[in-house]
């Protein structure tokens, strides 16, 4: 997907104040037993159509009307997805603003994750 330039300069600023991790990295996480909450920030309807396992859906239009409610400990780990790692990065600076102090963004997103072949659920 070709994004607008204004976009993309937003998103480079953004990732720039985030940690971002792959796949790789989240399925040795999971490996690992860390704790951690999985959030997929893309639309509903992309949620619907098939998210990863285990992930609880929250939005980028809403996160920070509700992650407090959903995640109320600033401490908790968070791992953030979407599409391609693009919305991710914007909602992990936001809630790094709002004191989420452990706010990773999966790089690649959905797209890289089915792309490998890995497990969805519907």
């Amino acid at each position: 997907m070709k994004h607008a330039p204004g976009f993309v300069r937003l998103v480079d600023a953004a990732r720039a104040r985030v940690r971002e991790i792959t796949i790789a990295d989240l399925q040795r996480m999971r490996a690992a037993g860390d704790a951690f909450v999985l959030l997929d920030v893309r639309e509903q309807d992309e949620w619907r159509r098939g998210h990863i396992p285990g992930a609880l859906h929250l939005g980028k239009g809403i996160i920070e009307r509700d992650i407090e409610g959903v995640v109320p400990d600033p401490a908790t780990q968070l791992v953030l997805y979407c599409g391609g790692g693009y919305r991710s990065a914007l909602a992990a600076d936001t809630l790094q603003q709002m004191g989420y102090a452990n706010v990773l963004s999966m790089d690649g997103g959905w797209r890289a994750w089915t792309e490998a072949g890995l497990p969805i659920e519907p």
